[in-house]
């Protein structure tokens, strides 16, 4: 029997137990670990609430998730609870599918100012995640700077845009969608250090900032290329960039009808974020391209902030005795190998880039070299009893695991807590999750 250990139970880790499943069958036996009592990592806590039909992948891993030789090990912290090397000793193999769920820091002054947060915070805010439940963003300004120029960016301009009605049929939490509700924000400004041939933006989540009820996009024309420039961009951002022109197109007397003004700000570089105590400006200076490539003119100018959301990457957390790239912000890896035993996969491996989808190769991918190394000889496995071993330490140490069958309990009461036209109503606190178990 083979034993695995997945540390994460977002879409990587679960596309990694599907392919060792197929490589293996009914002989491996996988264990998927996760901080918190509840799964799918940001398929919950990443994914915009109002695209529900994303999170609805979730069901296929609950196919895997609910089968014999899977397992899901709640409510247990690898570092913490458990180190690596004691994995290591249970497990045939350990893969690291921890995403990237810091933010990456601006690195400029004034980053440290209140109201000033970044995009896996103030994601995590609206989405329910425990850790930053608390964030309580002050909503009473008018003016939003989102930092970013990716789908992320997006998400939080459309969230800040969005009025009550138009969260029905979203999991947003409640504490969420009082405060956006209440917001006073009337500008929300997408800042971009290059131009609309640089966006990373995709046609779909573009296409739905104009559709908002009270919000609509603003685009300066100057800051679009030529047209007959287009024809040398890949499809996708083919399209969005045609989408941006008719947001540049659209009239203005039709943009006044709509009280949010969401204004992309191209070739602006933020340079600073100015206030005392909290955040009032962004300084930004003005940029042109070379080579594809951001250089500042000298043009400096201070744009209004009330609010400032950044949304320029994230970084994997280190965990005690794994090698880490701190420059790439993930774990030091040759194409998902660590060292012998120890892999890693999806963000963890390759950086926050691709789809959900692009996870599923990557996991097969590992799974792969897993077997690989387990037919030349690179992995012994020297009687190592996987679950078993590892069920007799928490038992030893106390630890109260969260299993599927007790997800499945939490899951009931967020649906039954769920308001009107809503599918859920998540709990934002372990505590709460553990006793509806309970």
């Amino acid at each position: 029997m083979r034993h695995i250990a997945i540390i994460g139970s977002g879409p990587a880790g679960y596309y990694t137990a599907e392919a060792a499943q197929k490589e293996f069958g009914e002989g491996v036996r996988v264990d998927i670990f996760d901080k918190l009592p509840v799964p799918y990592g940001l398929i919950r806590t990443g994914v915009a609430p109002d695209h529900q039909s994303i999170k609805g992948v979730s069901r296929r891993y609950e196919k895997t998730a609910l089968t014999e030789n899977v397992r899901f090990v709640g409510n247990v912290a690898v570092g913490e609870d458990i180190s690596i090397a004691q994995m290591q000793d249970m497990y045939d193999a350990v893969v690291l599918a921890t995403g990237a769920p810091q933010d990456r820091e601006l690195d400029i002054p004034g980053e440290d100012l209140a109201n000033t947060f970044g995009s896996a915070a103030f994601v995590g805010w609206y989405n329910g995640h425990p850790q930053f439940a608390d964030l309580d963003p002050d909503l009473s300004g008018t003016n939003a700077v989102v930092i970013g120029m990716g789908n992320v960016a997006l998400d939080v301009a459309r969230m800040l845009s969005k009025k009550e009605q138009e969260f029905d049929g979203s999991d947003i939490v409640g504490h969420a969608l009082n405060a956006l509700g209440a917001s006073n924000i009337d500008r929300v400004i997408l800042l971009g250090r290059r131009g609309p041939h640089q966006i990373m933006m995709t046609p779909k989540e573009l296409g739905e900032l104009g559709q908002l009820d009270h919000a609509a996009p603003h685009i300066d024309p100057r800051d679009l290329p030529d047209q007959a420039e287009d024809a040398i961009l890949e499809p996708g951002l083919r399209k969005s960039v045609a989408i941006l022109r008719e947001f540049a197109a659209t009239p203005e007397h039709i943009r006044a009808e709509k009280r949010i003004a969401v204004e992309f700000a191209f070739f602006a570089q933020p340079r600073a974020l100015i206030g005392d105590g909290k955040v009032e400006a962004v300084e930004v200076e003005r940029t042109r391209l070379e080579r594809g490539r951001a250089v500042g003119t000298g043009e400096v100018e201070r744009l209004p902030a009330d609010l400032v959301i950044s949304c320029i990457g994230y970084r994997t957390t280190p965990i005690p005795g794994v090698p880490f790239d701190e420059r790439a912000g993930r774990f030091a890896n040759d194409e998902g190998r660590i060292l012998p035993g120890l892999y890693c996969v999806g963000w963890a491996r390759r950086g926050p880039s691709g789809t959900i989808g692009t996870n599923k190769p990557d996991g097969f991918g590992i799974i792969e070299k897993i077997a690989a190394d387990m037919t030349d000889g690179t992995l012994q496995s020297k009687g190592k009893k996987g679950r078993e071993a590892f069920d007799a330490f928490a038992a030893e140490k106390g630890i109260d695991v969260v299993t599927f069958r007790d997800w499945k309990r939490i899951e009931e009461a967020e649906v039954k807590a769920a308001r009107e036209g809503a599918p859920r109503e998540k709990f934002v606190d372990i505590e709460a999750m553990i006793k509806a178990v309970n």
